[in-house]
């Protein structure tokens, strides 16, 4: 996500309840994964659960993105 998206998400998800909550289980995520993409030998649960977190990930990213096209329309 680009910077300028970046901020207007943080801007915006001060008064919307639904941005907030995938803004925070994005943010969650992205640990996670970051901590599972570490291991050097993963299991095939872990591999099962990278794969489930990316896929939660991107449905969280395009509802965030339609929300912010949704703000740009106006």
């Amino acid at each position: 996500m680009e910077s300028d998206e970046l901020d207007l998400v943080q801007r915006l998800a001060a008064g919307n309840d639904e941005l907030r909550h995938l803004w925070g289980r994005h943010q969650g995520y992205e640990r996670d994964l970051s901590r599972l993409d570490g291991l050097r030998y993963p299991s095939e649960a872990e591999r099962r659960e990278i794969g489930r977190l990316k896929r939660m990930k991107l449905r969280g990213k395009e509802r965030i993105q339609a929300i912010i096209d949704a703000h740009r329309k106006g």
